[in-house]
């Protein structure tokens, strides 16, 4: 190993071992994931990886958690329009990244183990009570802005839902306008608010 492998520590070498791991998921799927690949990736010993991680799969987790973003709906619960527009197209920019498509590789990996779909859901998404839409709608709730009794799985599902369908159809991410008419046309009234915020 060269010297200038050696030298990067904390942060900026997990940074570099997270990044590798995520990158080589995406473009080689989870079922060929392995230590001396994301080793070789990151420029550092496989050793380094075995110190903290047993497995690559194991790893990965705590890189997608590492890298998922963090919604930030407005503090005075104000524009529940607007904020749940923004978590869509923060939804879309994640899921067109190196991040995204990782954990798209392991959801539709043919050989996928159920176990780590679970560990992927409850270590990454269930982690923060829920991502993009959720987050906003259950942030809006807890302010009573929105009833909580409004947020059934099917409401809180709906604007990721057909964003999913949307990319999935045309293979291309749903542009702004797009994106706000899920939230006019559907979020919205589900959440019996059908032209409050327009």
């Amino acid at each position: 190993m060269s010297e200038g492998r050696t030298r990067r520590r904390g942060k900026d070498l997990l940074d570099a071992i997270y990044t590798a791991a995520i990158e080589e998921t995406a473009e080689s799927g989870p079922a060929r994931l392995t230590m001396d690949a994301i080793a070789k990736r990151a420029a550092t010993a496989r050793t380094t990886l075995y110190r903290r991680w047993s497995d690559p799969l194991d790893l990965l987790l705590d890189a997608l958690a590492e890298h998922h973003p963090v919604e930030t709906p407005a503090p005075g619960a104000d524009d529940l329009r607007g904020d749940l527009i923004a978590a869509l197209r923060l939804m879309v920019d994640w899921g067109f990244s190196p991040a995204g498509r990782a954990v798209m590789a392991v959801l539709t990996d043919p050989a996928r183990d159920p176990a780590v779909v679970e560990a992927l859901w409850e270590r990454v998404f269930r982690k923060r009570g829920g991502t993009f839409t959720q987050t906003v709608l259950r942030h809006y709730a807890a302010t009573g802005a929105v009833d909580p009794a409004r947020l059934t799985p099917v409401v809180l599902d709906i604007g990721e839902a057909m964003v999913t369908k949307r990319i999935l159809d045309t293979g291309r991410a749903p542009d702004d306008d797009y994106l706000a008419a899920i939230v006019d046309q559907a979020v919205l009234p589900a959440l019996a608010l059908p032209q409050r915020n327009t």
